[in-house]
């Protein structure tokens, strides 16, 4: 299966191209809703249906190139690692990463792959309902609940977080003392802010990782912990495009889409959200 199948030029699909699609149907450690393993491939399905054109732009245009899948039968680590050295290959030939999961918990593999392949820090930008700082979850620490806690504490990356709206004790204390930046949902939604401001200090390579439960519930119903008071989707696509200023974007994810049989609406606004990701990473 290909992104964007049916919109794609021969000469746009090649692995030439700018963006690179990595499906990971990863389904480890989830803890309440299963399904991941199947949002990688509806994902994929649906961007058939999508337009080239997206806020005056072709992100296409600067070509799509959809890999092979990565082996989620095999352990976590080792499917971790083959993640880690695709996206170093990828980011060290110039282009850019687009993993596609598959729970959250393969953003460590991922961003632990491009910070290798560019040689320094980079940040994380999260939209998420979850923190994911817990150091362990369920006797498990690549937990798709403590992914940015390993990426954090233990690889020294900066993470912002943005649409937070269901976290432990321990995460809230973690965030002040590891000195994650965020704004939660409560603040974002009730206050009706679209755009936000990161440190100076932040790095200038920036990861996006879109988990799709940031979105509200009513918006996004096809993920395993539907959290309501979440963000818009325009709203969402706002603050990832105001991070970026002044920044540059070296890689995306997009994680934890478990379809609803029988509702392709919620596949389709994962591909949407993935291609408006691509347009805003190329300054759309």
């Amino acid at each position: 299966m290909i992104f964007l199948d049916s919109e794609l030029t021969p000469e746009e699909r090649r692995a030439t191209a700018q963006f690179h699609v990595i499906p990971m149907p990863l389904e480890k450690t989830v803890s309440y809703g299963s399904g991941t393993t199947r949002g990688p491939a509806a994902l994929i399905a649906a961007s058939d249906q999508l337009e080239r054109l997206w806020r005056g732009m072709e992100p296409c245009a600067e070509g799509i190139h959809t890999t092979a899948p990565i082996d989620c039968d095999q352990p976590i680590a080792r499917a971790l690692a083959d993640l880690e050295a695709r996206t170093a290959a990828i980011t060290r030939a110039g282009k850019l990463p687009v993993t596609l999961g598959g729970e959250h918990s393969l953003t460590w593999g991922a961003v632990r792959g491009v910070a290798a392949g560019l040689g320094r820090r980079v940040g994380v930008v999260q939209i998420d309902a979850h923190a994911d700082l817990r150091r362990a979850y369920q006797g498990e620490r690549h937990s798709h609940a403590s992914v940015m806690q390993l990426l954090v504490e233990e690889e020294g990356i900066a993470l912002a977080q943005f649409g937070v709206r269901a976290l432990s004790s321990e995460e809230a204390a973690l965030r002040e003392t590891l000195e994650v930046d965020f704004v939660d949902a409560e603040e974002l939604v009730t206050d009706n802010i679209y755009e936000i401001t990161l440190p100076e200090d932040f790095p200038e390579d920036v990861y996006i990782s879109f988990d799709v439960d940031g979105l509200d519930a009513a918006i996004m119903p096809a993920t395993g912990t539907p959290v309501p008071g979440g963000l818009g989707y325009y709203q969402a696509l706002s603050l990832v495009r105001s991070a970026l200023k002044g920044r540059r974007c070296v890689g995306i994810d997009v994680v934890e889409l478990a379809p609803i049989e029988g509702a392709p609406v919620w596949d389709f606004t994962a591909a949407q959200v993935t291609y408006a990701l691509m347009g805003i990473a190329r300054g759309g």
